[in-house]
């Protein structure tokens, strides 16, 4: 019984860095990255969906995303998507493609986006702080249905701390690399 909920309560909280990841991948630090346009959405055929999947993404170069959308059609749709998610640049159109020219990061944006960094850290950790509450109520509803005793009980519940602690240290030494990432120019 507590191997399981020791066993998804990892699960859970790897799951949480995973999350944090792909948040951190969402965030521009020196070089352009095509992820940070993973959360536009564009209307296809009235159904929001997720850019790279309407059309192709490629970092041209440090400063440049170049978009090439599988149906011509779906230009103006990108155009309007990639101005209403206020990423920091204007869509520029030829008729085929979209050039994103993405100007070097001004001190007061590279701050701006450690900021992000640091919340996006920050709720990580309540994410597993709150899968540590969770599987301590777990391990407390078997102590008061008898099924362990209170020795097991107190063991357990160290036992998950220790683990929270552990992917905490992790989340906080993420954070900080990602800071330091966008700080550096």
């Amino acid at each position: 019984m507590l191997e399981n909920i020791f066993t998804n309560t990892k699960n859970h909280m790897d799951k949480s860095i995973e999350a944090l990841k792909r948040d951190f991948l969402t965030l521009r630090s020196g070089k352009v990255s095509v992820n940070i346009l993973d959360n536009i959405k564009v209307d296809y055929y009235s159904t929001p969906t997720p850019l790279n999947q309407v059309g192709s993404v490629i970092a041209q170069d440090a400063t440049t995303i170049v978009i090439t959308p599988w149906e011509k059609s779906l230009l103006k749709e990108i155009e309007r998507a990639i101005q209403e998610a206020n990423i920091g640049v204007n869509p520029n159109s030829d008729g085929d493609t979209i050039k994103l020219f993405f100007p070097p990061m001004t001190q007061e944006q590279r701050k701006e986006i450690a900021k992000d960094a640091k919340a996006m850290g920050e709720k990580a950790k309540v994410a597993i702080r709150n899968i540590r509450q969770d599987s301590n109520n777990q391990i407390k509803k078997l102590e008061k249905d008898k099924s362990i005793t209170e020795d097991e009980s107190k063991k357990a519940q160290d036992m998950i701390q220790k683990y929270t602690d552990e992917y905490v240290k992790k989340i906080e030494d993420m954070a900080k690399n990602k800071e330091d990432e966008v700080m550096k120019v």
